[in-house]
């Protein structure tokens, strides 16, 4: 099924409105993004596979591969879950921290999956948040994690 231009315009937009970083952008302090880079580790190859990430200052992107009887839908509760109660102790506060939903697509074949990765390694640059990809220090682009098993 592939997406309509409303979709396609849609999640442009909203992509835009993240990386300008509007909200409270709580995932710019590094003890958050550190929090978030850990549970993304922690059911690495147990859960899924963890192809590409990157923590933004107010959102996340993720490629990954579930495994097993495993589904996106309990991958993403599993971190946003664990990740708002670390995040929120930290912060000494209760309540929401992530939104609700979240966007998820199919990836349709290896072109894809390269643009995907691609997008997501280089969103930090794209947004203006650093001029090369290496000085960002939450994402899985290889110059910059290549101590970690991807």
């Amino acid at each position: 099924m592939n997406e309509t231009k409303r979709e396609v315009e849609r999640r442009r937009l909203i992509e835009e409105t993240l990386d300008e970083s509007y909200g409270e952008c709580l995932l710019k302090r590094q003890e958050i993004a550190r929090i978030v880079e850990s549970a993304l580790f922690y059911f690495n190859g147990e859960r899924y596979f963890l192809h590409s990430w990157v923590v933004m200052p107010n959102h996340v992107h993720v490629l990954v591969t579930p495994m097993g009887i495993n589904i996106m839908s309990a991958i993403v509760h599993s971190w946003k879950s664990f990740t708002a109660k670390e995040a929120n102790r930290l912060l000494g506060r209760k309540g929401v921290f992530w939104q609700e939903e979240y966007f998820d697509r199919v990836i349709r074949n290896e072109t894809h999956f390269r643009a995907v990765v691609e997008y997501i390694e280089y969103n930090p640059v794209r947004a203006g948040l650093c001029a090369l990809i290496t000085d960002w220090k939450f994402g899985s682009f290889l110059g910059a994690r290549a101590s970690r098993p991807l």
